[in-house]
């Protein structure tokens, strides 16, 4: 069977890698930079789409205060300097998951994407709910290791993988 594959690089944006993010956004930023850059010029030199997704929370004084990152409009709120862009499929998610984006969704139904492979920010959280959310609406999806991290601690990554797991996703 022939398998159609999309990589879907999650939330790799200047807030959570630039050098002006805030301290609990503690990622290996060239490590992981390179990784997922790797993964983007492997998938797209196979054929396969790449995917890039951004988290973006509305620009409203409340959440400027409360969250202070990913806000609609603003450069933190970009794809990362350093990522690597070869297509211009880009979607932004207001929520963890990103196939609730409806223009995603469409998209990864009309290509008929048999697999989904997800990349990028949080494993313990976006990267997670995507895959979950992939699962629910019975899309094949698969975490690549090589280009996903987490910045949580050992119990709640390690909880995490097991309702993965429950779900039926894969890390590869």
């Amino acid at each position: 069977m022939n398998t159609k594959k999309a990589l879907i690089v999650i939330d790799m944006q200047n807030d959570y890698l630039w050098e002006k993010r805030k301290s609990n956004f503690s990622y290996d930023t060239p490590k992981l930079t390179a990784d997922v850059n790797a993964l983007i010029h492997r998938y797209d030199g196979e054929g396969c789409d790449v995917i890039y997704i951004r988290h973006i929370i509305q620009n409203l004084p409340t959440n400027r205060l409360l969250f202070g990152y990913s806000i609609a409009g603003t450069e933190g709120a970009e794809l990362y300097g350093g990522l690597d862009i070869v297509s211009d499929l880009c979607f932004d998610k207001l929520f963890g998951d990103a196939l609730t984006n409806k223009e995603l969704l469409a998209l990864v139904r009309g290509r008929g994407y048999s697999e989904l492979h997800l990349c990028g920010l949080d494993e313990c959280g976006c990267v997670t709910s995507t895959a979950l959310g992939a699962a629910k609406r019975g899309i094949t999806a698969k975490i690549v290791r090589a280009g996903t991290v987490s910045v949580f601690p050992e119990k709640k990554v390690t909880k995490a993988r097991k309702r993965l797991a429950e779900a039926g996703v894969e890390f590869i």
